[in-house]
């Protein structure tokens, strides 16, 4: 084995190394696997139905020296947060499936399904600036979008 084939192999043992496993309960590791297995559009469904029953967000909270700095047009909308709205698909509506795949992290299903599903709510409660950004991507590729 040459020098740089062991150097290799002995970096990847560190690597293995530095990746702990933390240990947690058997009923928790039943309930990791099955959560591994739901779909992106299912765990939005339940990370929205686990906020509801407790009464939490999964939303990182604002610091207020970020909110001050945050420009001039979040203080002119009078929110710190607002939903962004897929109204319709429009003519291009594969470019729009490739626009929500990239934003979102989805897969092919599920951005084709949110865009046939129109209206439905791209992301909600994020910062208008981040909120603008995306409304300006969906609306480069041809879609109607609001912010709401």
């Amino acid at each position: 084995m040459t020098e740089e084939k062991k150097e290799t192999k002995q970096g990847e043992k560190k690597e293995e190394k530095e990746t702990k496993e933390v240990k947690v309960s058997s009923k928790l590791k039943s309930i990791i696997e099955e959560i591994e297995k739901l779909s992106v559009l299912e765990l939005v469904d339940l990370v929205k139905a686990l906020e509801d029953k407790f009464g939490v967000s999964a939303t990182p909270q604002v610091v207020a020296g970020a909110v001050a700095a945050g420009g001039a047009g979040e203080e002119a909308e009078g929110k710190s947060t607002v939903s962004v709205i897929l109204k319709d698909g429009g003519q291009a509506k594969v470019q729009v499936i490739k626009a929500i795949k990239e934003i979102l992290g989805l897969g092919l299903k599920e951005a084709k399904d949110m865009v046939d599903g129109v209206p439905k709510p791209v992301k909600e409660n994020i910062a208008v600036a981040e909120a603008e950004e995306l409304k300006k991507k969906l609306e480069e590729a041809g879609a109607t979008v609001e912010i709401k």
